[in-house]
């Protein structure tokens, strides 16, 4: 289990980024690297499935400076204890966001491609339920704040880890 510098595992950025930099970024001369698994995450234009649900506008999200990066951090170092990886890293954006935009980035090196694939789905299951984000969509009929959804607290769950924003 090695890591690249934890200041550079974390941003929280209103703009958008570049795929294929931060990969090669997150893989760069790291020669015991074999696989690399990436998820990137987009703004959809329904809430739910694709036939349900008012069409989204856009969404604006927030987050609480300082303690965001720390419980992200803190996630990384979990699916560091948990995988055989080497390197994570995570990009959430925050602001204004239209849909089809980028939104989060989740990409992770290892030497196989089956620890890189669940360390980054621990990752974003973990993002979805944990870190201190919070989503208003804009529809037609005006806005709303997202609420959690039981199906990411379920996936949550497989991990052993109980959601913390279960009532």
């Amino acid at each position: 289990m090695v890591d690249v510098n934890p200041s550079s595992r974390v941003s929280i950025q209103a703009q958008d980024f570049n795929v294929s930099a931060e990969i090669a970024a997150l893989r760069a001369n790291d020669h015991r690297v074999g696989a690399v698994c990436c998820f990137v995450g987009t703004v959809r234009d329904r809430n739910g499935a694709a036939t349900k649900g008012p069409v989204i506008q856009s969404m604006e999200l927030e987050h609480y400076p300082g303690m965001t990066e720390k419980a992200i951090e803190a996630m990384i170092d979990e699916a560091l204890r948990r995988f055989d990886i080497f390197a994570a890293r995570v990009i959430h954006r925050v602001g204004l966001l239209q849909t089809t935009d980028q939104i989060v980035l989740v990409a992770v090196t290892s030497a196989h491609r089956g620890e890189s694939f669940q360390a980054c789905e621990f990752l974003m299951d973990y993002l979805k339920t944990q870190a201190p984000f919070w989503k208003k969509e804009q529809t037609a009929s005006g806005s709303q704040w997202v609420d959690a959804r039981v199906s990411d607290d379920v996936a949550l769950a497989r991990w052993g880890i109980a959601a913390s924003n279960v009532g």
